[in-house]
């Protein structure tokens, strides 16, 4: 791996970095943001970032330029959202800008892309996903919703689950089944589905930390235009695999786990003997502390190392599931550290409590971090067929 910029490629970082201490007001370097993802009202409190973003074709860096984004090299991609990361400023595009925009250019028809991509964009339309049910979630290729044609309409009758945001977003993108009689990967359809239409209706989990951030969703009778079928008839799992080449380091990831560390210890030495701190009679934390630092460390070169095989017009795919394993699993780690050296503190919720209460949260919500996303367990499976090459249980 390179670790230095080339020319152009500082040249671009130094344009991201004066773009976002000049133009940025300070509203838009929102730690929790950042940290804990934009639900209800975010977009809104980040109007004005998505303006100037959208001026320059930041929203969707890789995106096309005739279709408003800017056409971005995977590199460009990279420092980007490296740089944003480091200031803490979270990403305006959501699902829309990452996964259903991207699939309708690639394969949307013409009257799809005029209808969706200009309001993805603007911010006006957000988007949920709906690929997990409840008995397919590793095995999403055994999904169960169905989605029988009848005129000029598709009938969905099923449900979803884990479907993050659904609460408030407008439009989803699905996978139905269209063919039960066909193997279970060639029966399956895309879909664009209005989430206000009759017949859906969503219900939030609420998870540990008392934050509804998951829901289900059910389609009873849900009558679905069949020009919102993406792509052709039954090819929709090949649709929804489709492989984009965008920047999938999780550098994003990476920084925070940093910057979350970092405050972490700044906050253990102010406070060291002050009675919310259990670093002046532990020392086993102060050690633990540096692990964390390593490993932070760590995480940062596995996304440096996906992106330089990118960069090369290489596909990274065990070096993807290794990164994002690591990742996961050390957000717990440091959820767990960050309890341990607030003690009792660590239990407490809210602005008025010892950093805010991150840790409270944190601790809870970090066990769906190797849940989300691919859980631990598909993850060491693809790094141990597809990187080790050891046969299949």
């Amino acid at each position: 791996m390179n670790f230095q910029d080339n020319p152009e490629e500082a040249a671009f970082r130094a344009e991201v970095r004066d773009f976002i201490k000049n133009e940025l007001p300070a509203s838009a370097k929102d730690s929790d943001l950042f940290e804990r993802g934009m639900y209800r009202g975010a977009f809104e409190r980040l109007k004005d970032v998505r303006q100037k973003l959208a001026g320059r074709g930041w929203i969707a860096p890789a995106w096309p330029k005739e279709y408003g984004g800017a056409g971005l090299s995977v590199m460009q991609q990279f420092i980007m959202n490296e740089e944003f990361a480091e200031n803490r400023v979270p990403p305006v595009g959501g699902m829309g800008v990452s996964m259903v925009g991207p699939t309708l250019i690639v394969h949307g028809n013409e009257e799809q892309k005029k209808e969706h991509l200009g309001r993805i964009l603007s911010g006006e339309v957000q988007w949920c996903q709906g690929f997990s049910e409840p008995g397919s979630g590793s095995d999403l290729a055994s999904l169960q919703t169905r989605a029988v044609r009848d005129g000029d309409d598709f009938v969905i009758n099923g449900q979803k689950i884990w479907t993050s945001g659904a609460q408030y977003a407008h439009w989803m993108f699905m996978m139905a089944r269209t063919d039960p009689d066909a193997p279970k990967h060639k029966g399956i359809s895309y879909f664009l589905v209005d989430m206000k239409a009759p017949g859906v209706s969503v219900r939030p989990l609420t998870n540990l930390a008392s934050q509804d951030m998951f829901n289900e969703v059910f389609f009873e009778d849900v009558r679905v235009p069949a020009k919102n079928l993406v792509g052709e008839l039954n090819r929709g799992w090949y649709i929804g695999t489709t492989t984009l080449d965008f920047e999938r380091s999780s550098i994003g990831s990476a920084v925070g786990i940093r910057l979350q560390l970092d405050e972490l210890v700044k906050y253990a030495k102010e406070h060291e003997g002050d009675g919310t701190s259990r670093t002046g009679y532990m020392t086993s934390l102060k050690t633990e502390l540096a692990d964390r630092y390593v490993e932070a460390n760590v995480s940062r070169l596995m996304s440096y190392r996906v992106v330089t095989m990118q960069a090369k017009g290489m596909i990274p795919n065990h070096e993807a599931s290794m990164t994002k394993l690591f990742a996961s699993e050390l957000a717990q780690r440091i959820a767990r550290t960050g309890v341990k050296v607030l003690g009792l503190y660590g239990q407490l919720y809210g602005e008025g409590a010892p950093m805010r209460g991150r840790y409270e949260s944190s601790y809870m919500t970090s066990l769906a971090s190797t849940i989300a996303g691919g859980t631990s367990e598909i993850q060491r499976n693809i790094i141990a067929t597809r990187g080790l090459g050891l046969p299949r249980d």
